[in-house]
């Protein structure tokens, strides 16, 4: 995650066309059956939806892992910034929890091509150098914001996240995808085994690898290939970067230190049309059965 974040204050906040009932009704054929029990995944579609969601964050990413809050954000209990707006936010809904912004226990932040001309650019590319990645044909993404309430962690919630991810990536036509994922933690020397795993064994072809930014760059590794036992390394890696290597992803060059949420940053891309898993299967078959 990137430090000093900017935090308008939520008063003026709006719900941008995007989150709209628009797209919600555009998206409703792809979110169809996305349930699991009482839990179900869709799009936010209202101001109180975006602000349960910027709650959550909070609690996971400020009370949780001590991230270091504005004086703003912290009176607000709202993890906020300037892409909020623009973006579109992604809910797993728990209706026993109650309805609307009361039942949301996960969330992702979803950000294409119009969206961060909206916001400016990219979240990411305030570590990263993506010029690659934006100067690609087609639809691209941001993953961002991503976070789990800490009673739903669960194989049903991540793939409910991922099913919801799957639907917007199919509506879309989405290319490739990209973000910044988190280790917990600032000591690169303590991250080593991942880090150096990472970078041995899931980095990005040069043609679409992105390149941590001077003054940020931190090298990944850390620790010769032949000494590290890749099931260690695997198993080393956080659950969410994890996730994404098993849809085939890959990592930049370089990991960036983030003081403010008390992390060491990766940068993950991942190509759709490469991608086997199981999420993209089913919605592949449902596309050509329509």
């Amino acid at each position: 995650m990137t430090a000093g974040l900017v935090s308008p204050r939520f008063s003026s906040m709006r719900v941008p066309a995007a989150q709209g009932a628009g797209v919600t009704n555009v998206l409703a054929e792809n979110f169809e059956g996305l349930t699991a029990g009482t839990l179900e995944v869709r799009l936010a579609t209202t101001q109180e939806d975006v602000a349960a969601s910027q709650a959550l964050r909070f609690a996971v990413f400020y009370e949780e892992r001590s991230a270091i809050a504005d004086a703003e954000m912290a009176i607000l209990r709202r993890d906020i910034d300037s892409f909020d707006a623009a973006a579109d936010h992604l809910l797993v809904v728990d209706h026993a929890r109650g309805e609307g912004a009361a039942g949301i226990v996960a969330t992702y932040r979803l950000l294409r091509r119009h969206q961060a001309a909206q916001a400016g650019r990219f979240y990411t590319s305030a570590e990263y150098d993506i010029s690659m990645l934006v100067a690609e044909e087609g639809e691209i993404l941001e993953l961002g914001r991503s976070c789990v309430h800490a009673d739903y962690r669960s194989k049903h919630v991540i793939d409910l996240l991922w099913r919801g991810i799957a639907a917007y990536v199919f509506r879309f036509d989405i290319k490739t995808m990209f973000g910044c994922a988190s280790l917990p933690g600032t000591d690169v020397d303590a991250l080593a085994l991942p880090l150096s795993y990472l970078y041995h064994n899931h980095l990005a072809p040069e043609a679409v690898r992105p390149r941590a930014l001077p003054g940020l760059y931190t090298d990944m590794n850390r620790i010769p290939a032949d000494q590290i036992d890749r099931r260690r390394g695997f198993m080393s890696v956080p659950p969410l970067v994890k996730g994404y290597l098993r849809l085939g992803g890959f990592v930049g060059d370089g990991a960036v230190v983030d003081q403010q949420f008390n992390t060491t940053d990766v940068c993950i891309v991942v190509k759709p049309d490469l991608v086997s898993d199981r999420y993209y299967n089913h919605y592949a078959r449902r596309s050509s059965d329509a």
